[in-house]
């Protein structure tokens, strides 16, 4: 005869049941098994054979993923503090009840909803130096267009534009989220004492809302080292492999060499660098937090 706490604690678990078996299922037992098979020498239909550490060993005498580990945190550097920024700016400016603020609320998050199919096709029109839109108002004022994709020491800059693009909608509607929920009094009691703008935006406004830039820049840090989508639709990679991140990487090796206990490993290495960055950030702002 069961208790009534065991009761509860039984159908508390029956009620998480559900997720604890999809999460299981499509997180914890991929990722277990693509540990096993960064040991394994193995293709796509062949067999498998026991290497140990040989392909983490391999990866770190590879140059190719050597200069797709550099692109990744090139392109992580330039996208993360736009994209921390810029829609904070947005946030701050459209934070009204009005019909305009609605409206530009509505464009910039459009570009969100977006397939990068359609992003890439954009932008390529845009950034083309053959007849693209930034290449015919250079030439208006007698410039030569500027190869923004094939160019090696400006294309993660073009891929890092695209991106930010993109991805404003998301870490702006947070930040408007967060912006409804400080108290209006505190403003209100601000304004009485004559508080300048700025004061109030360091003192009320930022304090306020750092768990959620906080969230940002960390979710902004996992999405963006996983760039894929853009470089394999606009550069394939190039040119000499300059726009070639790790997810690219392990594409190639997986899917067109054909050496899947190869990408698996370099899989658990990407993975293993983003855990580190987000526990990194996660335990300093915690420390600064605790300081405060």
């Amino acid at each position: 005869m069961l208790s009534a706490k065991a009761k509860t604690q039984f159908g508390n678990f029956l009620f998480v049941a559900p997720y604890m078996f999809v999460f299981a299922w499509l997180l914890v037992w991929p990722l277990m098994s693509g540990m096993g098979l960064s040991l394994f020498k193995a293709d796509l239909f062949g067999g498998a054979t026991f290497v140990g550490l040989e392909n983490y060993a391999r990866l770190m005498s590879d140059t190719v993923f050597l200069q797709a580990v550099g692109n990744t945190f090139l392109f992580v550097l330039l996208c993360v503090p736009p994209l921390a920024i810029i829609p904070l700016i947005l946030a701050l400016l459209l934070n009204r009840s009005t019909r305009t603020a609605a409206f530009f609320r509505g464009v910039f998050f459009s570009s969100s909803v977006l397939s990068v199919t359609i992003v890439t096709l954009i932008w390529r029109m845009v950034l083309i130096p053959d007849g693209g839109f930034v290449a015919n108002i250079l030439a208006v004022f007698g410039l030569p267009p500027i190869p923004f994709f094939s160019d090696p020491g400006i294309v993660m800059g073009s891929m890092a534009i695209i991106t930010v693009w993109w991805c404003l909608g998301l870490p702006m509607m947070l930040y408007l989220s967060a912006l409804q929920q400080v108290p209006q009094d505190i403003y209100e009691a601000a304004a009485l004492d004559n508080s300048r703008w700025w004061t109030t935006l360091t003192r009320i406004t930022l304090p306020s809302i750092s768990r959620t830039v906080v969230l940002v820049v960390i979710m902004q840090c996992v999405l963006q080292f996983q760039l894929f989508g853009q470089p394999q639709l606009i550069t394939q990679g190039g040119p000499n492999g300059a726009s070639r991140p790790i997810v690219l990487f392990i594409f190639e090796v997986g899917f067109r060499r054909w050496d899947i206990g190869y990408a698996a490993a370099a899989s658990q290495i990407l993975f293993a660098i983003i855990l580190l960055v987000t526990l990194g950030q996660y335990l300093i702002t915690r420390k600064k937090g605790a300081d405060a």
